[in-house]
């Protein structure tokens, strides 16, 4: 028996991108350009994470947001530079994992969602 979450086709292409903020006001102000701009169909913004990092040869530690944008993979690139304009951070932490599942109208949503100024059919 078939299941929901079977048909891996639509998971081509689709990433969920890992991204750190400073503080909440800088996560929103990201999500939302990412969001207008059409280079994530959604982010979600994960407030009250404690990060423990090395920079500069001392071990730091820090409150930070988490974003997880939903995106297609052919946008990343364009996601990532907007991101490296409105961060604060000399080196954000930008990362993306591809999605190997889903459920198959979620990802087509994503997919629509997320594509170029123009082709937006949600």
């Amino acid at each position: 028996m078939q299941g929901v979450f079977d048909d891996s086709s639509l998971s081509d292409g689709v990433l969920f991108v890992y991204i750190t903020a400073a503080d909440t006001a800088g996560a929103i102000r990201i999500a939302k350009a990412l969001v207008s701009e059409q280079l994530a169909a959604c982010v979600n913004i994960l407030p009250g994470v404690r990060s423990v990092y090395r920079w500069r040869g001392a071990v730091e530690h820090a409150d930070e947001v988490v974003l997880i944008a939903k995106t297609r993979a052919e946008r990343f690139d364009a996601l990532c530079a907007r991101v490296r304009t409105l961060h604060t951070y000399e080196t954000p932490c930008i990362v993306a994992w591809p999605i190997a599942r889903g459920f198959p109208p979620f990802l087509q949503w994503v997919r629509e969602a997320s594509g170029p100024p123009g082709e937006n059919r949600d």
